[in-house]
């Protein structure tokens, strides 16, 4: 969850990445470095508070933090320049200048912009599916959301895959900008939607990311296309299992206020102080839009069979050969982490601590760290 900026060739800019669409700043909540301190890449160096969740950033490379440049509770523009890396031989002075011109920027906010994910839309069946993409290297990755959620849910994942990867992110029909028409909100339906965008995109060697239900939407679809599927990675997958918290999707469902809202959004997380105030009025600007109270009962259709699970994953993964790896956060109140035990033997089962139902929010470099995985085969 990086976006390096270099000066010198031996100094490193750690910069405050755009991790959604609407992001312009960040916060700074708490350094786990300080100066003097020794990383390697990938280390964990700030939280990072947005207007959607907090997140970890990681260190884009090696070497040692030689200056702290944004404070704690600091406000800092996207692309600004909140730490220095350099290795320990790079002159005093060299670091005093680079550290200046960062100040200066972050106090001015004249900084680099910072390009965030390229949007687009296609046209499947005479609906229109939307997407983010990020990367533009050869391999490629489709992210698919759950119930509810949106592209931007993967805004912790999305950007450090497409260092190495093409990485789309996609709204399932009656999520996010998509078509909010779900037609008989089947499980093939949202599949043959997806099966629709890998033929207009031209995708014939692509690896799979679902959450929840759209974990079950990409088995579906490695199901009817296994030749295109280069891999699976499955994130607390609907289907898999018979545990289900069908309490919490019908009142997530029926929620029609932020305060009715809430309690049920606490259920995501394994820190309930995830929920924010922001999240909550976003999800319920979602909920008010037309089609969606329709999309979102007709999946709850799907998803449910009385208070069991209405989808039968598992039987669709045994015509999908390919690599499968599955993330799941042990303290999942939605999807429970022992419907995983389905998997094991057929899949490489990581279980994450400190971590609900948004594992990919809450702890993605878990899910960074599987999809990379499959990415190297």
């Amino acid at each position: 969850m990086t976006d390096p900026v270099s000066t010198q060739d031996t100094i490193t800019q750690v910069t405050m990445p755009k991790w959604g669409l609407s992001m312009k700043s960040g916060k700074i909540t708490h350094w786990f470095v300080a100066e003097g301190d020794e990383v390697a890449e990938g280390d964990e160096l700030a939280d990072i508070d947005t207007d959607k969740i907090t997140g970890a950033l990681e260190s884009p490379g090696s070497g040692v933090v030689r200056r702290i440049i944004a404070e704690v509770n600091e406000d800092a523009p996207v692309g600004g320049t909140i730490a220095l890396i350099a290795p320990a031989d790079v002159p005093e002075e060299l670091i005093d200048e680079a550290a200046r011109a960062a100040r200066e920027g972050l106090d001015s906010g004249a900084v680099d912009e910072v390009a965030g994910p390229a949007l687009g839309a296609v046209r499947v069946d005479g609906r229109t599916l939307s997407y983010a993409t990020r990367g533009t290297a050869e391999e490629t990755v489709l992210l698919v959301h759950g119930y509810g959620g949106d592209k931007n849910s993967w805004l912790f994942v999305q950007e450090p895959l497409s260092a190495r990867a093409t990485v789309h992110a996609i709204d399932l029909l009656g999520h996010g900008e998509s078509t909010k028409d779900v037609g008989d909100g089947s499980l093939d339906t949202l599949a043959g939607a997806l099966v629709g965008f890998l033929e207009q995109q031209g995708l014939e060697h692509v690896h799979l990311v679902g959450h929840s239900l759209g974990g079950a939407v990409v088995t579906a679809v490695a199901a009817r296309e296994p030749g295109k599927i280069a891999s699976l990675t499955l994130v607390a997958p609907v289907g898999y299992g018979d545990q289900i918290n069908a309490d919490y999707l019908r009142g997530f469902a029926r929620a029609s206020s932020r305060r009715e809202l809430k309690p049920y959004l606490t259920h995501l997380f394994a820190d309930p102080g995830q929920v924010t105030r922001q999240l909550a009025d976003d999800l319920m600007k979602y909920k008010r839009l037309d089609g969606v109270q329709q999309a979102l009962d007709s999946l709850l259709g799907t998803l449910l069979d009385g208070d069991r699970p209405g989808i039968d994953a598992a039987s669709l993964l045994q015509q999908f050969a390919g690599p499968v790896r599955v993330v799941w956060g042990r303290a999942d109140q939605v999807l429970p982490a022992a419907n995983a035990v389905a998997l094991e033997g057929r899949a490489q089962v990581t279980y994450v601590d400190a971590a609900g139902h948004m594992v990919h929010m809450e702890q993605p470099s878990a899910v960074v760290d599987a999809v990379a995985g499959a990415l190297d085969g």
